[in-house]
């Protein structure tokens, strides 16, 4: 009888990810395939007791189920390109980020080669893996994803987002874009803050608290996203959010006011189009048009 320990993976690329990969799987009893291009990577999980051959080759066609954690989308050609027609019949879960368009090419052309795929990205840090706490989103065809899931659940709690291979990078990505734009609006705080002689430290110890609280009115702008009407009342207007006081005392501070002045550019924008009157949440518009644009 097949059991999800007696599985065996090989996992490709051990930097700081790659190597929590694989070492949870160690940790579940899977048998444990490793390569890195470097290879003194691999020696502590070698002690461990995974295999470390020195070639590729050797690494792929070591078990049916390889896991990609490489550095982009062109370390993937870069390292499978040469093997990948010895992997006819295998499974490929690609952690490896990459674009949408990116994942989508990657499946197809592991289609060609008669190889599975499963397009995965993972929302943890890596001493998270192995935990609940961690989350890795996937997406390609769903028999692929239900075969292989006892495994991946040794990471992560696993999500399927559909048979379109370009999902999970998507949904990544876009999450990304809203840590990323809010820590660059704390620093851009911290430096305005930090013109009077604040310490970050300070300023994170003020701001935490208040910036955690904001983030409970997300569910009421994407209820109004949805819903298409701007104009409920009771919502703050685009005339009321006009941050130009912001970005004015930002360079009254000497401090470069990038972040804010995106966003005022977004609502100034909306303002110019008539839509002052309505809420804030009416940005969505003006970047939901640029994407648009650009398919």
């Amino acid at each position: 009888m097949t059991t999800p320990e007696s599985t065996g993976v090989t996992v490709l690329g051990l930097g700081a990810m790659g190597s929590a990969l694989a070492a949870a799987l160690l940790d579940a009893g899977h048998a444990t395939t490793v390569w890195n291009r470097a290879p003194a990577r691999a020696t502590a999980l070698s002690a461990r007791g995974a295999a470390a051959p020195s070639g590729i080759a050797d690494a792929v066609t070591a078990h049916p189920l390889v896991v990609a954690c490489l550095l982009d989308h062109a370390s993937m050609h870069e390292t499978l390109d040469p093997v990948l027609g010895r992997m006819r019949g295998s499974t490929l879960v690609n952690l490896t980020t990459t674009t949408p368009n990116e994942a989508r090419e990657l499946a197809a052309w592991a289609d060609r080669h008669g190889v599975r795929y499963l397009d995965g990205a993972i929302m943890a840090t890596p001493p998270m893996i192995g935990t609940s706490d961690a989350s890795i989103l996937y997406s390609g065809p769903r028999e692929v994803f239900d075969d292989v899931r006892p495994v991946l659940d040794r990471w992560a709690t696993s999500t399927y987002d559909g048979a379109d291979p370009g999902l999970a990078s998507l949904f990544d990505l876009a999450m990304l874009s809203g840590m990323y734009t809010m820590f660059a609006g704390f620093l851009h705080g911290a430096a305005m803050a930090g013109s009077a002689g604040m310490t970050a430290t300070e300023f994170a110890a003020r701001a935490t608290p208040f910036l955690s609280a904001m983030t409970a009115g997300f569910a009421h702008d994407a209820a109004v996203v949805d819903g298409g009407d701007y104009t409920v009342a009771g919502q703050q207007s685009l005339d009321f959010s006009d941050l130009s006081h912001i970005v004015r005392a930002s360079e009254e501070q000497g401090v470069d006011p990038a972040p804010v002045a995106a966003v005022q550019a977004l609502i100034s924008a909306q303002i110019a189009q008539g839509h002052g009157a309505e809420a804030f949440a009416r940005i969505y518009e003006s970047l939901r048009a640029r994407a648009e644009v650009t398919r």
